[in-house]
This record gives structure tokens, sequence and C-alpha cells, in this order.
């Protein structure tokens, strides 16, 4: 868009600039620069508009873009304009994802290399791992206390070997996925150790004040994310002698992007790993990126126009990447991190899809899935350009993120229900045969997370212990049955390496002392590659559970309905057990799937009457895609196993 004020100060930039570029080709930034530079203008002018410093800011910032751009490899420059022309690329049904410590599955980054034939294996084609940058041994958060946003930890390799890895997945067609921590750094980030030494450049950098005054304020509003490890929002610290906001841990100071400096050195370390071969970054607690006196500092308008900049930025200099928005929100909140005030997504392009995970385990639980289509219908609607990161696992907790309001509707009391949940998940339940473990118990509002692997939660750890052959069906079963709607759902499927072979619980977290505080560890456990290889041997569980994964990943890889073109409608069927909806192909519209789903311990009926005025008719039955069985129709019902799903066609 041209605009006379902004485009007249972008002419002076790149007056100002002329010198120092001159000598580079750089027709497709200027290109992309003039196309994005009005919205750039705009949302720094509404964030940062009244300072003295405003135009020296956005100088600063236009020499990072142009510099960023100078160093992008020619490759990476090339794969930037297949994307472009391709824009849709991400939304294909071909990527599966597998999140991963590349020291926990592998020896390291060069030891990652050696191990990726078990990735393509199983058809994972997205490797998301986790962090990896330097931080404090001890006071890391697994990797989220950042003490050099440009350095890796020693522990995992070198930078070099970043830039070996992506070279090498770019030729498997592996897509690669980094973490960038955006809302906070370590207290010895050296940044951090500048302002304890009293340069006010960059205690500008963070919230620092001098008494409890102000903090006392912003406590009045803010939750607290870790209530026993880490109680309260601010940190005394000896050496500065202030006050400083810590929101997650004491450790972690919480950056001030009320300072524009802040959010043009993120922007520079953003390019900074797109350049090394990024294909995706998740941008870490972007909820918490604007703090708000009277609020709780969570998802303020001013998050989303940070965000909205650092994407117009990196389309700018590298378009081809995308943005995960690590938001674990409300419902109705994490839509919005796709971008309110465009039809393509103008934040991130993807988003975790916490509510469906929660909905998810809540079914596991009840036996039926009276919650789990409420909840599904209230999902928001996702952007055009945008699509949803389906996990059932992760490295973090299970929060129970579902609408109180849903709850209510499908007959529970929203606190009562979510407790019966945690105790149902960490065995407290009588009949439960999960093994989690209670995380985050805050007292005073109740809240409580989970802990603990796929594999125990389910019931696999028990049925094991027990050699009950029943009960290590059903949750082998149940395994599938979460993977079998991710993969099904609409989205970038997600798994959590281990779960692929029945990883269970592990208690070595206990003997470190630097993790034996945080009962998250016991789901982040070393992977167990004699484990692996029983995959290979039919009968094992291993095997059990791989092979069928495998197969469904690549039945994935070949429906086209599966391509997230928002093409899902959900169906509603007179059977609360069943979660029922089916996939549209995009350029075939008869071209349909029906996904139906079972989440009780008994077979459930599946009334074809209910799904003729959807357009399926049903008399001589559907193929089950997964099974490549024929399913038949009997007394007008389908009957589906218990803990089972279909992918049926005609």
């Amino acid at each position: 868009m041209y605009e006379q004020v902004s485009h007249s100060m972008l002419n002076e930039i790149l007056a100002e600039l002329k010198a120092e570029v001159e000598s580079h080709q750089l027709r497709h930034f200027y290109t992309r620069l003039g196309a994005n530079f009005y919205a750039i203008h705009s949302l720094f002018r509404l964030l940062y508009g009244d300072r003295p410093d405003f135009k020296e800011q956005m100088v600063s910032l236009v020499e990072t873009l142009a510099a960023r751009y100078i160093e992008r490899e020619p490759s990476l420059r090339k794969s930037d304009l297949a994307r472009e022309k391709d824009y849709n690329w991400f939304l294909s049904q071909k990527w599966v994802g597998m999140a991963l410590y590349c020291d926990r599955f592998a020896d390291g980054l060069k030891g990652l290399r050696s191990r990726l034939p078990y990735l393509q294996d199983l058809g994972i084609n997205m490797l998301h791992i986790m962090p990896i940058l330097d931080c404090p041994p001890g006071n890391s958060d697994g990797g989220y206390a950042v003490r050099d946003f440009r350095r890796v930890n020693s522990r995992y390799g070198a930078t070099e070997d970043i830039v070996e890895l992506a070279a090498t997945l770019r030729k498997r067609d592996i897509l690669l996925v980094l973490d960038v921590v955006v809302n906070h750094t370590s207290n010895e980030h050296e940044w951090a150790q500048k302002a304890r030494k009293g340069e006010k450049k960059y205690q500008d950098y963070y919230y620092v004040f001098d008494n409890r005054d102000i903090p006392d304020i912003y406590e009045e509003t803010m939750p607290e994310i870790f209530p026993v490890n880490s109680p309260g929002n601010f940190t005394w610290d000896e050496e500065m002698g202030k006050w400083v906001m810590t929101v997650f841990n004491s450790y972690q100071w919480d950056l001030n992007y009320h300072n524009p400096a802040v959010l043009i050195e993120m922007i520079d370390i953003i390019l900074f790993w797109a350049n090394k071969g990024a294909d995706i970054l998740r941008l870490d607690a972007v909820a918490f990126l604007w703090k708000k006196i009277g609020s709780t500092c969570q998802n303020e308008r001013e998050a989303h126009l940070l965000l909205q900049l650092l994407k117009d930025c990196c389309q700018v200099t590298a378009p081809g990447v995308l943005f995960i928005a690590e938001a674990i929100v409300a419902p109705g909140e994490i839509a919005k991190y796709f971008g309110e005030d465009a039809i393509n997504a103008k934040e991130c392009e993807i988003a975790y899809n916490a509510t469906f995970m929660s909905l998810l385990w809540d079914a596991v639980a009840t036996k039926n899935a009276l919650l789990l289509n409420r909840g599904v219908r209230s999902l928001p609607d996702k952007l055009e350009r945008a699509t949803w990161l389906n996990y059932v696992r992760c490295h973090d907790d299970i929060g129970l993120g579902f609408s109180d309001d849903d709850a209510r509707l499908s007959g529970y009391d929203p606190f009562r229900h979510r407790r019966f949940l945690v105790d149902y998940f960490t065995g407290k339940f009588p009949g439960s045969p999960a093994r989690g473990l209670p995380f985050g118990d805050n007292p005073k509002t109740g809240d409580t997370r989970i802990s603990g692997s796929l594999a125990s939660l389910v019931g696999l750890e028990t049925a094991l212990e027990r050699n009950d052959k029943e009960a290590i069906d059903a949750a082998i079963k149940t395994i599938l049955l979460m993977h079998g709607m991710i993969l099904s759902f609409g989205g970038i499927p997600l798994l959590y390496y281990g779960d692929a072979i029945g990883t269970l619980n592990s208690a070595a977290y206990l003997e470190d002392q630097t993790k034996r505080h945080d009962n998250r560890w016991v789901h982040r456990s070393h992977f167990d590659w004699v484990k692996a290889e029983k995959r290979h041997q039919p009968g094992t569980v291993e095997h059990r559970i791989f092979s069928a994964l495998k197969r469904m990943i690549a039945l994935r890889k070949e429906t086209t309905a599966f391509a997230d073109f928002d093409n899902r409608q959900l169906l509603a069927v007179d059977n609360p057990n069943l979660l029922v909806f089916f996939r549209s192909d995009q350029q075939n519209c008869r071209n349909k799937i029906l996904v139906a789903a079972n989440f009780n311990i008994e077979p459930q009926s599946l009334h074809v009457g209910a799904l003729r005025s959807y357009g399926f008719f049903l008399q001589d039955g559907m193929k089950d895609l997964c099974s490549c069985t024929h399913i038949p129709v009997g007394n007008d019902a389908i009957v589906i196993p218990p803990l089972s799903f279909y992918w049926l066609a005609d």
C-alpha cells in the first residue's frame, strides 16, 4: 500500500543506507520492503510514535532487515521465492511433525543426524528440536532461560552443527523448527549483567524498579505462573539493588517491549536463526509480551501488534520462514495469534491447538465425547493462510484449558470436573490406571496441571506391571485413537518423541538436583534405542504402536482431504460417545473422508440416518482406510469397536 508519510520516511532511510547496500543484489528485498513498509511504519508508530527517537529507531530497524538479508544464503533466498509462489505449501496434508530434545533423543546435534532414519521410517518430515541455546547450568528452565541467543549450548554442539543439520534436513525434505524465547532472558544474559552493573541502557531492556510501589500495583491483577516454585512476579536483585519482573522463574527476567530497542534486538535474533536454516520458528510465551498495569499482562492488544511487526519484518528478509505461536491461552484467545485484522495470517501462521488436546484427554477420562463435541464446535475459526498444530503430548504439562461454559453445557461443574480429571490422571480416582503427577498445584485458585508420559497416562504402565493383556490392548488402542484424531482433524500433527514406542514415565530426574523440583521431567526421558529396536519385532508393544502409527501417517499423506483448507465439518450424531466429522477434498468436494471415533470401552453404533443429510448414503457400507476392510451397515448403523476409530471412504 502506498501512503505518503511512511514512504517519504522510507525514501529518506534508503538514501541513508545507499552507500552500505548498493553493491548487493537487493531487488527482492526492496520489493518486499516497499510492500510491507506502510504496515511496519504504522505498527511501529502505534507502539513507539511518541518517542523522540522514533525515526532513529526506524532507521535501526531497516538497517537490521537489510543486513540480515545480505547475509541470507542463496539457497535460502531461492526457498523463499518458491514458498512465496506456493504460499499455501504448509497447509498440505504431507507434513507430520515430531518434537524432541536432541541430547535425550540422540547424542546432541551431530548424533541427531545419524538418527534421522528413525524419523523417516515413521514418516516424520517436520522436526522440532527443543531449546538448544546457551543457558546457565541448573537455572535453565529446560532451555527457556537463555544466556546467549546466538550461541548453541556446548552440551548439544555448536552453531555450525545447526547449519549442517539444516542442510541435511533440506536434502531429506524435512522442515527444521527451532525455538526463540521472546519474552525473557536468563539473569546471566549479557544484557542482564550490564543492567546489574548500573547501565541505564540495559536496565531499560527489562522492568526494573527501585522499590515495591509499582510491582505491588502490578501484582494486584497478575496471576502466578509457578505459585509453588516461583511465587509472585518480581524478584529482588541484590547486586542491582532493584526489583525486576520475573513472571516465570526468579532467574528469568522479562523483556520490556515498551523499549523499541528490545524489539529490534529480537527481530535481529529471529533473522539470525532464519539465516542458519530454520524453516519455522516457535516463538515462546508470546501471550506475555506486553505488560500493562491493571491487567493480567497476558493477551494484550500490544502483544498482537508486536507479533504483527515481527511477521512483517520477517516477510521482508526471510518470507519463507513461518512462526508458531506458543500461546497456551483460553480457547477464545488462541485464534487471535493468527491475526485479527486480516484475512490471511498476519501474526503467526501456526498455533498450538491446546484446547483440542485437553478435550481429547477429557474424552479419555470420561469415556465419552460429550465435552469434546461441544468444545470442538466452540473452537474459533482460523484464518485462511493459517493452521493448527495438533498434539496429544508435548514437553510441557497438560493444562485443562477447555471453556467453563462448554463444561456447564455438558452437564459438568467446571471446578469439580477439572478436579476429577486431575484425580483420574494422577491415579487417585478409583479404578483409574493412569500414572500421572500433579504439577503447578495452586492452592489459591485450585488450578492444577498434569505431568506424565502418554503411555503412563493412558494406563500402559499399570497394565504392563500387571501383565493384563486386555488392559495393554486398551492402552494401545487409546494411544492410536488419540493420534488418529490429530492426524485427521485438520492442521499439522505433532508427535512427541517416545510416544511411537510406548515410552513410560521415568523417575531418573529425581537423581538430578537441578531437575527434581520439576516433575515435568518425568516425561522428558532419554530415548531408549534398545526399546526402539523392538518396533521391528511383531507382537511387541513397540511394534504394535509404531507400525500402526507409521501406516496412519502414510495414509494421511496420501489423503488430500486431510489438507487444511477449512474443509472439516463436525456432524451431529445421537451417540454422546462418538466424535464424528468429515473432511472434503478442496479440488473435489465429493471426495470425502468420514472420521468416526469411539471413546467408550464398549462398542458403539453410529446410525447412518443422521449422515444422509451430509451426503453419506452408506447402503453398502464404506471402506476403512486404516484397516483396508469393508465396514458394513447393519440395522441402519455402523458399529465402531471400543476405543477405536475409522477413516471411512466410499
